[in-house]
């Protein structure tokens, strides 16, 4: 089946990406990311009165914020900023005035953050600092506050447990005895702990677009088909299905349904190792098709005989869905940002997943396997965790 991909990549290659771009201008990570705002810590305090929570950045920010449920979330966007890896994505505050506080990559250029506030529409406030000694930084202030014509804001405050009245007892029937014994035998239902976690998620899930989407991940290859081998001997196959399982887990973390062609070493089609190239490749149209996924993605590794031959690629087929360059443009894009690899843009193909599937679809090519250096990023845990994370921002973004 390899062999199949090959041939038609060098067909798309020879036709729409002369030799020459293998020498395109490199798009660096650390170059990309040098102009924008890194964020680098979140921390928060409380008192009596209220809740602040400060987001420091290594540089100025600009942001803009919005309001949801008047307001049961008050969300910030930090724009040109990048969140660190080291960052804590969430804080459980649950003070009288904020619950939890989560903070992503909402988009490339944007940082988000949500904050879920039991505060009135005006007893919050936002504002920057950015000074010599303070490159960037985002205060806000939620709970007891003063507006601006110096009149204290009152806020609901807990009601205190009313004292039971004394009661005249009267003796109880034998019914009634046999029913209070009855009562106290049944555990009292205790509420799911996760429950306000997974509201939570779900409240930012339907920020980022997310929630609810149908996606099919396509991990390359498997069985007996390894795909390329690196310089290392490191397989294909097990770079795609490593890569598409922490996608998975990042998709349903944040409200997606997630569909994989396969979520082992083995081949989809039920024919297993005996399938012909295109049963093999129609199975896994087959799993996209039948649920009627909002997209698919198919995740690979590429090679080339020059080992010099570096970068990521996004394909789609230009006579299927109109959409399906955008999802192609996204996610490369997305992938780009995290790894730091060259563009080799985004092109299109005849390839048969992409051909042959209903909705948007797009072939990613990660990296170069064949590529010393790409190998080795792509065989690392930080490399699949950021090769995920880019194609779920730029699926995010896709959706948004």
């Amino acid at each position: 089946m390899k062999r199949l991909f090959f041939l038609l990549y060098i067909t798309a290659l020879a036709v729409v990406f002369p030799f020459a771009a293998l020498t395109a201008e490199a798009s660096d990570f650390g170059d990309r990311v040098s102009s924008m705002a890194e964020i680098t810590g979140i921390r928060d305090s409380s008192d009596a009165d209220k809740t602040r929570i400060v987001i420091d950045a290594s540089k100025p920010v600009t942001y803009k914020k919005m309001v949801l449920s008047a307001p049961d979330r008050v969300v910030i966007d930090i724009a040109n900023a990048w969140v660190s890896p080291k960052l804590d994505r969430q804080l459980d505050l649950d003070t009288n005035f904020v619950g939890t506080v989560k903070i992503a990559q909402f988009d490339p250029q944007t940082v988000r953050v949500v904050v879920e506030t039991k505060v009135g529409r005006n007893n919050y406030k936002v504002f920057g600092l950015n000074s010599g000694t303070v490159p960037g930084r985002i205060v806000m202030d939620f709970g007891n506050l003063t507006d601006s014509s110096g009149a204290k804001i009152d806020l609901p405050e807990k009601t205190p447990a009313a004292k039971p009245k004394a009661e005249t007892v009267k003796p109880k029937s034998a019914k009634q005895e046999q029913a209070q014994k009855q009562e106290k035998k049944e555990p009292e239902k205790s509420k799911d702990p996760t429950n306000k976690d997974e509201e939570l998620d779900e409240e930012l899930a339907g920020i980022t677009g997310l929630k609810g989407r149908k996606i099919v991940l396509d991990p390359g290859h498997g069985g007996s088909d390894s795909g390329a081998i690196g310089p290392t001997g490191v397989m294909e196959k097990s770079v795609t299905l490593r890569v598409a399982n922490e996608v998975r887990r990042l998709l349903v973390k944040e409200g997606a349904t997630v569909y994989m062609t396969r979520e082992a070493d083995i081949e989809v089609s039920p024919k297993r190792a005996k399938a012909t190239d295109i049963e093999e490749l129609q199975a896994r149209c087959d799993v996209a098709n039948e649920v009627n996924a909002d997209i698919f993605v198919s995740i690979h590794m590429d090679s080339f005989t020059n080992r010099a031959a570096k970068g990521t690629t996004g394909y789609y087929y230009s006579l299927g869905d109109k959409r399906s360059r955008v999802l192609a443009d996204k996610i490369r894009s997305g992938v780009i940002d995290q790894i730091g690899t060259q563009s080799r843009g985004t092109q299109s193909c005849n390839f048969y997943v992409v051909k042959h599937t209903d909705m948007p679809a797009t072939l990613l090519e990660v990296a170069f396997i064949s590529n010393e250096q790409e190998e080795k990023l792509l065989d690392s845990e930080d490399g699949i965790r950021k090769a995920a994370q880019g194609i779920v921002d730029g699926i995010a973004d896709y959706f948004g």
